[in-house]
């Protein structure tokens, strides 16, 4: 079996093209070596056994070659960053909906062989996560204001009996409410192939990463995952800096898992044309993945919780994965040895710290207070 891996030269996709081959597939990569990721580089761990093809997934004909014989397709290719597609939306808008539109028209419109499209969605679809109220049982949350979030009001309330809301796993069938323009396109990505494939011969699925992490994931992108932006801080010796109070909730899954999930994917017909969320199943508090990270790299330096807020921002939002886990999904790294191959992986590895800078940018465009 060929497959094709677009973005296959990044953080995940360069490892799902590792697990491809050693189960014995053909694997082509379409990738534009993004800059902000690669910092002009080609990644030493690019696996030679691949077919590479430099290039944007909106060039049909590059498109066209690298879709020779492959039968199935695991678009990784995206522009990620919160912040900054809140800033940059043409870019983001091009390159994931309308990359993701070309596969599409060429399924539609030409000869191919493919059989499945596994494509990367994210958690960030959902916005907001699932909340149960304790006093009235309402699950319904009042959106937070400004206001709110100036007088440092960071929890989610009832939107019936306005009390604190208890942040419970979110499932799939949770509404989708994405809060920024990045999530806004990852939501598109994952409904226009899900469209796709209920109509036409050649089915998707959609897997809702949770915040992935682990080696190979860019030091030097500010916009990148938060467990590389941390450990960057650390290695040049600088606080990681927090948003609002610390305590927001996430699900950090490591790649190793999100790899098993996108091959449980390509093999399970019974995940044909739904949407799964790919986690860890155990939330955590960012500030404590700070500390977590610093305990490993043995660092003393504490994380600077900065009080301030971001625009596109949510506070909690961890997955409920029983559905996949249904499938065969078994995640099997924990936190802790996740973090440790992270951060060994990481001292042989150039870090430019471009935080401040990214911060400079969203301050200009006011979107953090």
């Amino acid at each position: 079996m060929r497959a094709l891996v677009t973005g296959g030269l990044g953080f995940i996709g360069s490892h799902l093209t590792d697990a491809l081959i050693e189960k014995g597939l053909d694997v082509a990569v379409l990738d534009n070596l993004e800059y902000q990721v690669h910092r002009g580089s080609y990644p030493a761990y690019a696996n030679p056994k691949a077919v590479t093809i430099i290039g944007d997934v909106r060039n049909q004909g590059l498109l066209a070659n690298a879709l020779d014989g492959v039968e199935v397709i695991f678009h990784q290719a995206a522009r990620v960053g919160v912040g900054q597609s809140m800033y940059e939306p043409v870019r983001y808008v091009e390159s994931n909906c309308l990359g993701t539109a070309a596969i599409l028209d060429h399924l539609a419109n030409r000869r191919h062989c493919v059989r499945k499209v596994v494509v990367a969605s994210s958690m960030s679809c959902y916005g907001e996560g699932s909340y149960l109220c304790p006093g009235c049982g309402g699950s319904k949350v009042a959106a937070r204001t400004q206001t709110q979030l100036e007088a440092k009001n960071y929890e989610m309330v009832c939107a019936a009996c306005g009390q604190a809301a208890r942040p419970v796993p979110t499932r799939e069938d949770h509404p989708m409410r994405p809060d920024s323009v990045y999530a806004v396109t990852k939501r598109d990505q994952e409904e226009m192939c899900l469209s796709f494939g209920r109509h036409s011969p050649v089915p998707a699925v959609a897997l809702r990463y949770f915040n992935g992490y682990g080696t190979r994931q860019s030091l030097s992108n500010p916009y990148t995952g938060v467990c590389a932006i941390f450990c960057s801080r650390l290695k040049n010796g600088q606080p990681p800096l927090i948003f609002e109070d610390g305590l927001q909730m996430r699900d950090f899954v490591h790649v190793s898992d999100i790899v098993q999930a996108n091959i449980l994917a390509m093999e399970n017909p019974d995940m044909d044309n739904r949407a799964f969320n790919v986690g860890s199943g155990n939330p955590l508090t960012v500030l404590d993945l700070a500390r977590t990270i610093g305990r490993v790299i043995g660092s003393d330096v504490e994380p600077q919780v900065t009080g301030q807020f971001r625009a596109g921002d949510i506070r909690h939002c961890f997955g409920d994965c029983s559905a996949i886990t249904a499938m065969g999904y078994k995640p099997a790294m924990s936190l802790e040895e996740g973090i440790a191959r992270l951060t060994s992986w990481a001292e042989g590895e150039n870090a430019h710290d471009m935080v401040d800078k990214a911060w400079d940018e969203l301050r200009k465009h006011r979107l953090v207070r």
